[in-house]
């Protein structure tokens, strides 16, 4: 079975065992995901059963949307609830302080991602390393910061919405958020991803690969058993011919090819659709 389709993790599960009871609930042991969530966080995560998992590659994932709510004076090494220290009492702050607070973010930005994250140092994950003990430092990522806004403030948590490019941390802009308010300390209590790219969560609906690609069409003028066959492809027919990833339409299949220097590669043969 190929299937491709837009799944919604709660929270307290990872997203592997999430997937493990997807692959029950389908009947289907090959299956994968895009864009890991963290056990804390919840919401859209797309699923390829089959060999729709060759197309993660090629969907339109980016920006990202996140809602989350900050809790301001909670201290956390997670920079969640998974791991709070303790919780300082602070003033309160008005909601037109929160909010240009938050705008502040837009644009690009420059951070510490958290020590607990994927990300690999020497070959070990920093949240492996994190638990262990084992002090290490990660140096300084970029990402940008399409909008932010302020949703609900009720002291001492603001609950805001955050649209951003690929591998953002929304842990770590909540610890700027608290900084740039002068808390020393703040944590997320709850994380949603909203969308990625184009993808909403819509019950699991199975999705039409030739509108979630994020390549664009090309048109092959010559013999189309050529294609159907995978025999070597001339340039000369194909209507698009400048340097680029492009996708066929073969009508119940797809296939996805190169055009590099004058020559025609395939990414991928035919797939059912």
């Amino acid at each position: 079975m190929n299937l491709l389709f837009v799944a919604y993790k709660p929270t307290d599960t990872s997203s592997n065992r999430f997937l493990s009871s997807l692959k029950r609930k389908y009947d289907n042991k090959k299956a994968g995901f895009t864009g890991t969530l963290d056990p804390f966080a919840k919401g859209v995560l797309i699923i390829g059963f089959g060999v729709y998992t060759k197309l993660f590659r090629f969907l339109d994932k980016t920006p990202k949307s996140y809602r989350a709510t900050l809790w301001l004076g909670a201290n956390s090494d997670s920079l969640d609830t998974e791991m709070i220290e303790n919780v300082d009492i602070i003033k309160e702050i008005t909601e037109e302080e929160v909010l240009k607070c938050i705008k502040s973010l837009e644009g690009e930005l420059e951070y510490e991602p958290p020590i607990f994250s994927a990300k690999r140092i020497n070959g070990k994950r920093a949240y492996d390393l994190a638990r262990a003990g084992v002090e290490f430092s990660l140096n300084k990522i970029n990402s940008t910061i399409y909008e932010a806004k302020l949703i609900h403030y009720r002291h001492p948590f603001v609950t805001f919405e955050t649209t951003v490019s690929e591998g953002t941390y929304v842990r770590s802009l909540g610890r700027i958020i608290a900084q740039n308010l002068g808390v020393e300390h703040g944590s997320l209590s709850s994380l949603e991803r909203l969308n990625e790219g184009s993808f909403r969560y819509d019950n699991e609906k199975p999705l039409d690969i030739k509108k979630s690609l994020n390549i664009p069409m090309n048109y092959y003028l010559g013999d189309e058993d050529n294609i159907r066959y995978g025999r070597v492809l001339a340039l000369e027919d194909f209507k698009i011919k400048e340097n680029g990833t492009y996708w066929l339409d073969n009508g119940d299949n797809i296939s996805v090819i190169r055009l590099i220097d004058n020559q025609v590669k395939y990414e991928l043969g035919r797939i059912p659709c």
